[in-house]
């Protein structure tokens, strides 16, 4: 069974930084991609950043050059997909989730952490 468990979500002030960690965790034999999302209230949940399987890394162009993306998979049973982010606006406040998207086509959520940047 997978599981995926994000946490290091919290309240920052502007201008801070968090960084977030998602473990997934169980026997997923193929990973296409490795991904953050959030959700804003109101608001669709949308792409932030994610990891291809070559490594191939995308960003939303509002977190550009403030959050980073990176990620462990040496260890097949135990994968993390890490988000450092810095420089943090009120726009950024939501609620981030974990998304791994096997190759069999099926994907992966976790439950979420809530980030608040206060002004």
């Amino acid at each position: 069974q997978v599981q995926v468990v994000e946490s290091g979500g919290g309240l920052v002030q502007t201008g801070g930084s968090l960084s977030l960690s998602c473990v997934a965790s169980g026997r997923i034999y193929s990973i296409n991609a490795m991904g953050w999302y959030r959700q804003a209230p109101g608001k669709q949940r949308e792409l932030v950043a994610n990891i291809g399987r070559g490594g191939t890394i995308n960003y939303v162009d509002s977190v550009k050059g403030r959050f980073t993306i990176s990620r462990n998979i040496v260890n097949i049973v135990r994968r993390t997909v890490n988000l450092q982010m810095s420089s943090l606006k009120p726009e950024d406040t939501g609620l981030y989730y974990c998304k791994i998207e096997a190759n069999d086509g099926t994907d992966y959520w976790g439950q979420g952490t809530q980030v608040t940047v206060s002004s």
